[in-house]
């Protein structure tokens, strides 16, 4: 191995795609026990490396040498074999600088609070002092010296800024609850997370819902990986490249999610889409269908309308997890907010709109079997897919002018994220 990433776990990394757009060589990800790591790091087999959860201080020590900033952080994330000696470096600091500026996140001045006690922290706590933050606060699970247990955190009232260096809610436990209650934080105005995977962890959503600034770690981690490419090939790249790369990463693993009434036309557009952007089609219907053995009509005259949506919940928490697809969602998905809080995490939600003239009964929907039936659904579900949808689709003409449609609105949501 050249170039490449050691950690404990990889299977969530997006480091590869990144390295290799960046600078064009190989780039390989190495999961490793914690007993392997010294070994590794003697043999010095590699040209240079990045480090992530759980050992940016368990390399220090075998570093021949570790520049300025990165003993002050007390974190490495970066490793040049120069010769057969190790230098250590950080870049996950001017990542994290790039973070917060590139997003309006202002720290000077600010109580910021930091949530875990890992490598993460200590860059994070660097990056507040050097931001001019008026008071740094570290969070973990337990009470120590210069560490506030969650609880404790609920007494913060003036909190301006939180900062997650935890791994919470990174894939693959998207599910897990924020560590700290954003309501117990009313003087708010930002929230940043280090973790990427997904794009939107439940503490970000969390914060986009009450109005706060919401900053997902996608461009910490482009914006490291920059500089970490300059220190591998001591070379310099522009500062645009980590725009551009972040909204390709976006443009590549963000799902489009197609809400709408049953026979608004989310499949069909779905795969003009799919063809589109290379991405795949799934059907949530279909992913149903697979897992309950039989047509949805005859679950539901079988067990009726609530243990489907049940299953229905499990699919799209199953869907939430993945990546690069475009999702045609059944109708009635938005009766959950669960169930739009999941394919929100790495989607942009698209509603197909169509005119309830055009809309059609029967062909085995058990909720919409008559033209009546169709339209009580229409009044009931029309405030949901409005208040879920970042982009309404006309799908009453051609369908090359919805795809059109949705694929600018796709574009412009990603823009406004990068």
């Amino acid at each position: 191995m050249r170039y490449g990433l050691i950690a404990q776990q990889l299977g969530h990394s997006f480091s590869k795609p990144i390295h290799e757009k960046l600078a064009g060589y190989t780039y390989d990800l190495m999961p490793m026990p914690p007993q392997e790591v010294g070994p590794f790091l003697q043999r010095r087999e590699f040209a240079a490396i990045n480090v992530t959860i759980p050992y940016k201080e368990t390399v220090i020590p075998y570093c021949d040498e570790v520049d300025e900033a990165a003993r002050a952080i007390g974190a490495v994330n970066t490793i040049v074999n120069r010769d057969g000696r190790l230098y250590g470096y950080n870049t996950d600091f001017a990542g994290a600088v790039y973070m917060l500026e590139s997003h309006g996140v202002r720290l000077e001045g600010r109580r910021v609070l930091i949530l875990g006690t890992g490598g993460t922290c200590k860059t994070f706590a660097a990056v507040a002092r050097h931001l001019g933050a008026r008071e740094v606060l570290r969070a973990g699970r337990k009470a120590a010296e210069g560490v506030l247990d969650y609880e404790a955190c609920r007494k913060l009232q003036d909190v301006q800024v939180i900062l997650n260096a935890s791994p919470r809610g990174m894939y693959p436990h998207g599910e897990e609850a924020p560590l700290v209650h954003l309501e117990d934080h009313p003087r708010l105005e930002a929230v940043a997370d280090a973790v990427y995977n997904p794009l939107r962890t439940r503490l970000l959503q969390e914060a986009q819902a009450r109005g706060i600034r919401a900053v997902s770690g996608l461009s910490m981690l482009v914006a490291q990986a920059k500089y970490a490419v300059e220190r591998f090939l001591d070379t310099s790249l522009p500062e645009e490249r980590i725009g551009e790369i972040t909204l390709d990463m976006l443009r590549e693993r963000s799902n489009m999610v197609l809400i709408g009434m049953p026979s608004a036309g989310k499949t069909t557009l779905g795969r003009e889409l799919a063809r589109r952007t290379g991405k795949t089609l799934v059907d949530m219907d279909d992913r149903i269908r697979d897992r309950i053995g039989m047509e949805i009509a005859d679950y539901f005259a079988r067990f009726g309308e609530g243990p489907f949506r049940e299953v229905e919940r499990a699919v799209a928490e199953e869907l939430a997890q993945e990546t690069g697809l475009v999702i045609a969602t059944g109708g009635g998905v938005v009766k959950d907010p669960a169930n739009m809080a999941c394919l929100a995490r790495n989607g942009v939600i698209l509603r197909i709109d169509r005119a309830l003239p055009k809309l059609l009964a029967g062909n085995g929907r058990p909720l919409s079997s008559t033209p009546e039936a169709v339209e009580k659904l229409y009044r009931e579900r029309t405030p949901l897919y409005r208040r879920y949808a970042q982009v309404s689709v006309d799908n009453n003409g051609e369908l090359q002018a919805a795809v059109e449609d949705a694929l600018q609105g796709f574009e412009a949501i990603l823009g406004g994220q990068v």
